[in-house]
C-alpha cells in the first residue's frame, strides 16, 4: 500500500488521508486477527498462538506509550536547549550526554534493577520500567530533531510576527512551533519506527512482549528457526504498517514540498 494507487485526480490531502485510514485500519485488523493468524502456522507456533498474539499487542502498546513519553520529553528538552536560562541548557545537555552515550539495554536494566536501590520508593513494575527507559531514550533523540526544526525557522518570521503585535507565547505556538514540527517530522517518524524495534530489549527485565515470547518458546522446543522467523516476520509486518501510516502523515504536511 502506498500513495501511488489512489486516483490521480485526488489532491495530496485526499491521498494522504486515504493512505492513513487504510494503514490504521489494516493495523487494527491485523492486531485483532493475530490469534487466528498464528493458529494457522505449523508447530510449535500454532499451539502458542495466544501467547504470540498477546506478546505482539504488548510490543505495540509499549511502543505507543513510550513514544508519547519520548515526544513530550523530547519537546521539553529541545526547549530547554534553546532556553535563555543557562541552568536549563546545561541540564538538558547533561541528560543528552548520559542517555545518548550509554546503551539502551543498560538504561533499561538500570531503571529496573539499580534505580530501586538508589530510591526504594521507585521500584517499578516491568512494563512501567521499560516505558520509563524507552521514553527517556527516545526523548533524547527526539529532542535533537525538534531542536533542529526550531533553529531552522527563519528569524525573520519571528520578527514579523512580533511586529504585528503578537505576544511571545503566540509567536511560538502559532508561528514557530508549527513550522518546526513540520521540519522535524521525518526524523521523529524514523525514531518512532526504531523505537518499535528497540522495544524488544524489554525482554531483559521480563516484559512478556513479542521477543520474550519467541525466546521462551525456542528455549522450550529447541526450534530457533521457526520461532525467531515468526518473531522477525511479525516485526516486519508491524513496521511496514506503521511506516505506511507515518509516511501518509509526512505527505499530508507536504514535508518534501510537493506541488500536488
Amino acid at each position: 500500500m502506498s500513495l501511488a494507487p489512489w486516483p490521480a485526480r485526488w489532491t495530496r490531502l485526499q491521498r494522504s488521508n486515504a493512505t492513513l485510514v487504510a494503514a490504521l485500519l489494516l493495523l487494527v485488523l491485523f492486531m485483532a486477527a493475530l490469534g487466528w493468524l498464528f493458529s494457522w502456522l505449523p508447530e510449535p507456533i500454532g499451539s502458542s498462538a495466544r501467547a504470540f498474539a498477546q506478546g505482539t499487542r504488548t510490543t505495540l502498546w509499549l511502543t505507543l506509550v513510550s513514544g508519547a513519553v519520548g515526544l513530550a520529553l523530547g519537546t521539553a528538552t529541545a526547549l530547554a536547549r534553546t532556553s535563555r536560562w543557562v541552568v536549563l541548557r546545561w541540564a538538558a545537555r547533561f541528560y543528552l550526554w548520559v542517555v545518548r552515550g550509554t546503551p539502551l539495554l543498560v538504561q533499561i536494566l538500570f531503571v529496573y534493577f539499580a534505580l530501586p536501590v538508589l530510591v526504594p520508593s521507585l521500584r517499578l513494575p516491568e512494563f512501567t520500567a521499560a516505558v520509563v527507559a524507552l521514553g527517556l531514550n527516545a526523548g533524547a533523540y527526539n529532542s535533537e530533531a525538534i531542536r533542529a526544526g526550531l533553529l531552522a525557522v527563519p528569524q525573520g518570521q519571528t520578527e514579523a510576527a512580533r511586529a504585528l503585535g503578537l505576544g511571545r507565547r503566540h509567536v511560538f505556538l502559532d508561528v514557530v512551533m508549527p513550522q518546526a514540527f513540520k521540519m522535524a517530522l521525518p526524523p521523529l517518524v524514523s525514531n518512532f519506527v526504531a523505537l518499535l524495534k528497540d522495544s524488544s530489549l524489554a525482554y531483559a527485565i521480563g516484559v512478556v512482549e513479542l521477543t520474550n515470547v519467541g525466546n521462551r518458546l525456542q528455549a522450550q522446543t529447541f526450534q530457533p528457526i521457526a520461532t525467531l522467523s515468526t518473531v522477525a516476520l511479525t516485526y516486519l509486518l508491524l513496521t511496514t504498517l506503521v511506516t505506511q501510516a507515518t509516511q501518509a502523515i509526512e505527505y499530508r504536511f507536504d514535508i518534501e514540498g510537493r506541488a500536488q
